[in-house]
């Protein structure tokens, strides 16, 4: 039977209280990168010492602006591009936590940040204007080399990769017999499900989950993008099953069960820089390169256990992480 659930606005009350709780307890650095954590991150100026005009602030040469997504492993990832692009002599600005890809990307296009993080498969889903069917690593980064626009650049891909699942505690995986998707399929319209808002509207979300696998969720809750919100709702009973990315820290910490996606609907989602091109460089290229390079799925899985579970800044575990592999010199 399933865990009797509190009334939804009783619920929503909680996971706000205990965002606020958590922005405290994880440390300013690692949530709120901005001076003002009220800020905008694409409204703040690169430094101290910027002009007053930021697009001719990010167009000096030697300088570059690297941005990020609104959770830890993309935050954790800016930080190893840009304290790489350091290494090589660049004038580096951050500006992490931005949002969905739906915000940042744009942003991207439109000059506001240069370089930053990003998935293959995802990044394919979201600028294809038609169904795409290739799901290797090989044909996606093809797709998008010959679906971007001349003035956005993707580098080499990472072996590391972070797919997209759907996550549920052992005891639910024992009680309805959950290994794959498929078995999800025939239980999912009794059960709750919870992750980032834009999982409603996303191919590989809620809709290819109809799509593909033929069903729907009794409901899904708005949380956050595998982030505590998410995580504490799933282990606390709260929801059923979570939106989660494979290589996250917490899964294994906790046991969770990530169901095999057996009818294909999630590709590749290996981890790929994403820069305009008046931002690249020869110098610019290799050092994004050879941290792609370096990158593996056990030492990325191992990376987010130290900031996701240990609490550790994810600036200072990039920065540690590329000392070791001699692509920062500090």
């Amino acid at each position: 039977m399933l865990l009797k659930r509190p009334r939804r606005s009783l619920f929503v009350g909680s996971l706000l209280a205990f965002a606020l709780v958590a922005a405290g307890c994880a440390g300013e650095d690692a949530l709120e990168p901005t001076d003002d954590p009220a800020d905008d991150p694409l409204d703040d100026a690169p430094d101290d010492d910027a002009t007053e005009d930021d697009d001719e602030a990010a167009a000096e040469p030697g300088s570059i602006v690297v941005g990020s997504a609104n959770f830890p492993e993309s935050v954790m990832l800016a930080n190893m591009y840009a304290l790489a692009l350091e290494d090589i002599g660049m004038e580096v600005t951050t500006r992490t936590n931005i949002g969905a890809r739906e915000v940042y990307f744009p942003a991207l296009q439109q000059g506001d940040i240069d370089v930053l993080p990003e998935y293959t498969g995802s990044l394919l889903a979201f600028v294809a204007e038609d169904d795409v069917e290739v799901t290797d690593t090989e044909g996606l980064v093809s797709e998008l080399r010959s679906m971007l626009e001349p003035e956005v650049q993707i580098l080499e891909p990472s072996e590391a990769e972070n797919r997209n699942g759907w996550a549920v505690r052992p005891e639910t995986a024992e009680e309805f017999g959950l290994e794959t998707m498929s078995d999800l399929a025939e239980v999912g319209d009794q059960l709750v499900a919870g992750g980032a808002p834009e999982t409603r509207e996303r191919p590989d979300g809620l809709p290819g989950l109809e799509e593909v696998y033929g069903f729907q969720f009794d409901e899904f809750l708005d949380l956050d993008p595998g982030g505590p919100l998410t995580a504490n709702a799933l282990e606390g009973g709260d929801i059923d099953v979570a939106r989660v990315f494979t290589s996250q820290g917490v899964i294994a910490a906790n046991d969770w069960v990530v169901l095999e996606d057996d009818q294909g609907l999630f590709p590749a989602e290996n981890l790929i820089p994403v820069i305009r091109e008046d931002a690249l460089t020869d110098e610019v290229r290799e050092a994004l390169n050879a941290v792609s390079a370096a990158l593996t799925l056990d030492e990325l899985t191992d990376l987010n256990r130290l900031v996701e579970i240990e609490n550790r800044d994810p600036d200072l575990v990039a920065e540690e992480w590329l000392v070791e592999q001699g692509l920062y010199s500090g």
